[in-house]
This record gives C-alpha cells, structure tokens and sequence, in this order.
C-alpha cells in the first residue's frame, strides 16, 4: 500500500466473539484493511458507525436486540453504507441471501463450514472488503414493499 492510499476501515458486528476475533484476525492480514471496531449487536454497531465512521460493515443475520436485515434496512433509509452480510443463514441464493441484496447489502457470504475453511473465507473476505469499499452508497434509494 502506497503512503498516499488509506486503508479500508472496516466495522464487525456479530454477536459472536469468536467470529468477531476471527474476522478481525484474517483481515489483518493485509495491510490495505484496517477493523476499526467491532459491536456485538445492532444497536451498539449503529453507535459506532457515527463515532468510527467506517467505510465497509460486514453484519451477521441472528444477533440479539435487532436482526442484521431489520438493522440493514434501517441502514440504508438513513446511513447508506457498503456492507458484506456474513451468515450462516446466508447462502448462495437462499431467501435470507436474496432479501440482503434486496436491501441494500453490496454482497453476501456463508460463514465457514465443514466444507469452507476459515483460510478460504479469509481470502474471499479481504478482496470482498476491498471491492464493495469501491461502491458508493450515497444517496441511494431502497424502496421496499
């Protein structure tokens, strides 16, 4: 990364601790990207978002006190943000998978699993991050029924 490029702040929120550490551990990895917070739930993600200002989130579906497709589509009405949903609920094509899209969310991805490895998911994760920082959100409008 040249002096003249900023890194990728990202903000975690899932209400795993584990996945928060894992994520936060495989995006380290490259030094284009930076995981500027994480938040356990919704409501203390949407804290963080104004005080970190982040420039990608990565959200999870099943969290306490508000869903990650509630949270989503609250998001995108007040805050347009790119944002990578990573769920284990959220695979390829799947209902959860198509109403994200439908939100607002720049991309979706399945957590690992017994046939994805973290290391896979890692690499697919930091150039995800690095391409949806790309997008501009702004001033876009989400209408849904």
């Amino acid at each position: 990364m040249r002096a003249s490029e900023r890194a990728v702040k990202v903000l975690i929120v899932d209400d795993s601790a584990l996945v928060r550490k894992i994520f936060t551990e495989e995006l380290a990895r490259d030094p284009a990207i930076e995981v500027v917070g994480t938040a356990p739930d919704p409501v203390v993600g949407r804290d963080k978002i104004v005080q970190l200002e982040p420039d990608v989130l990565l959200l999870d579906i099943e969290m306490p006190r508000m869903d990650g497709l509630t949270f989503l589509e609250k998001l995108m009405r007040h805050r347009p943000l790119p944002t990578i949903i990573v769920s284990s609920l959220a695979r390829e094509s799947s209902d959860v998978a198509l109403r994200a899209l439908d939100l607002g969310a720049a991309d979706v991805m399945c957590k690992p699993g017994s046939s994805y490895s973290v290391r896979d998911m890692g690499e697919q994760l930091r150039a995800k991050v690095k391409a949806v920082a790309q997008i501009s959100v702004a001033g876009q409008w989400y209408c849904h029924s």
